[in-house]
């Protein structure tokens, strides 16, 4: 939490673990909005993931050119892994979504997303674009350089290599190229042109780096005659920051992602190829005005701003209030409707800073119920000698002079509306495809997160100006350790429901008695609570009755299911009804010190599979690696699964279990088993059974992860549908207890396995062999040896995945492993 606090602090935002609410801007960052203030230009930075981005370039533009400057993240980065927590998929996104806007505070970047869904490796743009809906994302993309309107566009991909990286990296440098020529066609997605207007860049780059060529040796001997170099290592003195200081602080948000990072200081040299617009001499911006002359009626606000600038007091920012509002009344004349918007939003920010204006809503409560009124403690102070009266509290007549320095409180009841819906990342609020989410709302295409609930309007008088700020309705109390503190204001469902367990895995047809949890937001909640199951399933009581008088009170509800006989798949659905509501999704928070609290709202419902299951062997020692569930998947299918830490990887706690299973990337996190691996190949060698999951082939911590010769490759088969061969139909993997088919690899989700080994000694027998479409076989998804009286086992097969999916076939397979040998 401490380096987050010290980035925050050197960043202007002195808020603790909220940082999308900046209170106050200090006289460096009040000078440094007054220099955006007078650039306009902008530039767009396009990629395909969270993570993506050139935070050096971002905040490049930002601090040093003061240009606006934005991400245009195609995903938000559901598919990939996540280092710090058990959150997958869509709660991922969420996580990375939270992390760019994190990062945007720090290097000054505006983010925007589009609808493509991050559904994992893509090996080609083909394959990507064939999974999301190019049309739409193509349209996510024109709709933000219209809305936009950058002069440059740059892409950290190259458009012309396709199969050479990630697909969704290619896919998004061509969609770039492609949406750059169609924001100015009055023809390509007019039902946009209701609202913005056709826009043409003047430029489009690509922004090359050495890891595309593979090394930095054979980056620096290339030829580098096409390439515009720029050195963006600059030094900021009002900031006491160089350009790549800050650029590091951006890039460490990505904690999901293992992404923390050091400056180095002094020169820092980019590399930008045109695409369009020909090659700039000295500049990006090169024959684009980005004075006020840029706009007609914008030379005298120039003119105002530019004496704002030469002559503004750090010491006192309020002095240049009076020529800032004589340049606010001229932009309100600007006839250019889209520089007037932005310009005007900047200007009064820094009118309300410099005036040392305070005005927050805090809510009494962290969260408020569909339809309930909400009560606001509402300050306002003025700060400085600047006359400043309040007029008006969401249209409420005040008719308060603001005196220097004198705090003024009231409260206000804000009126609920059953037509509010719950707190939510308005992306996940529709069920939407393997490659796209759906949006129904245009006005929330682009955005990064859900707009706040509740806001207020004030209305103020500044020196015989009128002016209106909006603020976010806000939650804030007082933390033991950390001070004040501020959270998201949320609206909540009165009940939050959901079977604890989001999988529930049935070997044979006893009856498993599983437990509902119910949270109540609101005072005595009363409801009748049952158990909807795919016919063949039985339920058992019928319903219950909920009774959770206070609020905050959760209670689990014990319901007996019994299977059906033969193999069966469903959803098992709650439903709490509550008069004439009925609740079937679970509220989920996500807390962590680097990015503010979010809540998801979720279907509350797991998924049931009834599966032909034997298993040899009960006890199971789980080494956890970079963080999955699997040891929970065991314990479904009836295994004893006990965790193992590093320091107790030793001989004598081995010998007790049927098994052992390494979690994934346990070689890349574990730095004890660069030497207690041999522990491990001895626990085999005397007859136990051991299953490693994949590693990365890049950060291995040791070459010996194996009793045997084998290396790791970034080998992998990104269709889950893609045909599986067996290489040894006889062996006892495929056989025993349970009959391995074909019919056990369909299901599977996001991708059949990665990073498989691609040698091996002739110990090692390969199981399986299957491929992407027009590759060549791979056969080391699946390799087994015997290692004196034990079996040892790797695999790159995606278990981490597929069991929490209830894939049956993903847990007959590894029941066969976890049983070699019995």
């Amino acid at each position: 939490m401490r380096k987050l606090l010290v980035a925050i602090f050197l960043m202007g935002f002195v808020c603790n673990g909220f940082g999308q609410y900046k209170l106050r801007m200090n006289a460096t960052e009040i000078y440094e909005s007054i220099q955006k203030l007078n650039f306009l230009g902008s530039v767009l930075y396009v990629a395909a993931h969270p993570d993506d981005e050139n935070t050096h370039l971002i905040s490049y533009f930002s601090k040093g050119v003061h240009a606006r400057i934005a991400y245009m993240s195609l995903t938000r980065g559901d598919g990939g892994q996540n280092l710090i927590g058990p959150e997958l998929r869509e709660l991922l996104g969420v996580i990375r979504t939270q992390e760019l806007l994190q990062a945007r505070r720090i290097d000054g970047g505006i983010q925007y997303f589009s609808r493509a869904n991050d559904f994992g490796y893509s090996k080609h743009p083909n394959e990507t674009l064939e999974i999301w809906n190019k049309n739409e994302v193509l349209s996510d993309l024109v709709y933000v350089i219209r809305k936009f309107q950058p002069d440059v566009i740059i892409n950290r991909f190259d458009h012309r290599s396709p199969g050479t990286t990630h697909g969704h990296h290619t896919a998004s440098a061509m969609l770039s190229v492609e949406a750059f020529d169609l924001a100015a066609n009055s023809s390509a997605f007019p039902e946009q042109l209701k609202r913005l207007s056709i826009w043409q860049p003047k430029r489009l780059f690509w922004n090359q780096s050495w890891f595309f060529y593979g090394s930095r040796e054979k980056f620096e001997k290339a030829d580098k005659t096409n390439l515009f170099v720029m050195d963006i290592g600059s030094y900021y003195p009002t900031l006491g920051l160089s350009n790549s200081e800050i650029a590091a602080k951006s890039r460490s948000q990505h904690s999901s992602q293992g992404f923390g990072a050091t400056a180095v200081r002094g020169s820092a040299i980019e590399y930008l190829e045109p695409i369009r617009g020909g090659m700039p001499e000295k500049d990006v911006f090169e024959g684009i005005d980005t004075s006020w002359n840029r706009v007609k009626g914008g030379k005298a606000i120039g003119e105002i701003l530019s004496k704002v600038e030469r002559e503004f007091d750090f010491t006192n920012p309020s002095k240049s209030v009076p020529e800032l509002i004589k340049a606010y009344r001229l932009i309100l004349k600007l006839e250019d409707e889209h520089w007037r918007q932005i310009k005007l939003e900047e200007i009064k920010n820094i009118i309300y800073h410099c005036s040392g204006l305070f005005l927050e809503a805090v809510a009494i409560a962290p969260y408020t119920t569909v339809g309930r009124k909400v009560d606001v403690k509402i300050e306002a102070i003025n700060r400085s000698n600047i006359p400043i009266k309040l007029n008006e509290i969401q249209l409420v007549k005040e008719d308060k002079i603001l005196k220097p320095n004198e705090a003024f409180y009231t409260h206000k009841t804000l009126v609920g509306s059953a037509f509010l819906k719950p707190t939510s990342p308005y992306w996940l609020e529709e069920k939407g495809s393997l490659g796209m989410y759906k949006v129904s709302d245009e006005n929330l295409i682009g955005l990064p997160e859900s707009p706040p609930p509740y806001s207020v309007l004030f209305y103020v008088n500044i020196l015989g100006q009128d002016f209106y700020f909006e603020k976010p309705v806000v939650y804030k109390y007082n933390d033991p350790a950390q001070g004040e503190t501020y959270k998201p204001f949320a609206v909540v469902p009165k009940a939050s429901v959901h079977v604890e367990e989001k999988v529930l895995i049935f070997g044979d047809e006893k009856a498993q008695r599983i437990p509902v949890k119910v949270k109540s937001f609101t005072e005595n909640l009363k409801g009748n609570l049952s158990l909807k199951a795919p016919d063949g399933w039985n339920i058992s009581p019928e319903n219950q009755e909920v009774i959770l008088n206070a609020k905050g009170e959760e209670k689990t509800f014990w319901f007996e299911v019994i299977p059906p006989k033969n193999q069966s798949e469903g959803d098992l659905i709650p439903q709490l009804k509550v008069g004439v509501e009925a609740f079937e999704n679970q509220l989920i928070e996500i807390n962590y010190e680097h990015i503010p609290e979010q809540k998801i709202l979720l279907p509350g419902s797991a998924k049931l599979v009834k599966i032909d299951l034997q298993k040899k062997g009960e006890k199971i020692g789980y080494i956890v690696g970079a963080g999955d569930s699997v040891p929970e998947n065991l314990k479904q299918i009836g295994y004893e699964v006990e965790i193992i830490s590093p320091q107790n990887i030793t001989a004598e706690n081995l010998q007790r279990f049927d098994a052992v299973v390494l979690g994934i990337r346990a070689f890349n996190v574990i730095d004890e088993l660069m030497f207690k691996n041999k522990i491990l190949f001895d626990y085999v060698k005397n007859g136990g059974n051991i299953l490693v999951q994949y590693n990365t082939s890049r950060d291995v911590l040791t070459q010996e992860v194996a009793p045997y010769d084998i290396q790791l490759s970034r080998d992998r088969v990104t269709d889950e549908n893609s045909e599986v061969r067996f290489l040894d139909k006889n062996h006892p993997v495929l056989n025993f207890p349970n009959k391995i088919t074909e019919k056990d690899f369909e299901g599977w989700v996001q991708e059949r396995g990665l990073y498989f080994p691609d040698k091996w000694s002739e110990e090692f027998t390969a199981i399986l062999s299957m491929n992407d479409k027009n590759e060549s076989p791979m056969n080391g998804s699946l390799l087994v040896a015997k290692y004196g009286k034990g079996y040892y086992v790797y695999t790159g097969l995606s278990f981490f995945r597929e069991l929490p999916e209830g894939v049956p076939g993903a847990y007959r397979l590894l029941a066969n492993i976890l049983s070699l040998g019995k």
